[in-house]
């Protein structure tokens, strides 16, 4: 169970990075609210997997989510560069976020 809560938590990692390109210096009441809300249960669910999963490893993996759903949404929704060299090292990334995986006792 504590693989679920660290995966929702990095996919809620991916909304607080996505709200504060929008927060505007936190003046957007709605975008800040929504990251606040986002980093408040992606920090939580890390918190509570990190109990049963070893922390370098839970951090590791829910930092490497974040980072690789905020590089895809920033490619699909905000029209960031998808080279081959960039989505080279996505897989790398995904390669070694379930490496860590597999490896965790």
């Amino acid at each position: 169970m504590a693989w679920v809560w660290l995966i929702v938590g990095g996919l809620f990692e991916v909304g607080f990075t996505t709200c504060l390109r929008f927060v505007d210096g936190f003046r957007n009441v709605g975008w800040t609210l929504g990251f606040l809300a986002s980093v408040t249960l992606s920090m939580g669910m890390l918190e509570v997997a990190a109990r049963s999963i070893p922390l370098g490893t839970a951090y590791a993996v829910w930092t490497g989510i974040g980072a690789l759903g905020t590089v895809v949404i920033g490619m699909v929704w905000f029209g960031e560069p998808s080279t081959t060299v960039r989505l080279l090292l996505i897989v790398g990334l995904v390669a070694c976020i379930a490496g860590l995986k597999l490896t965790a006792h």
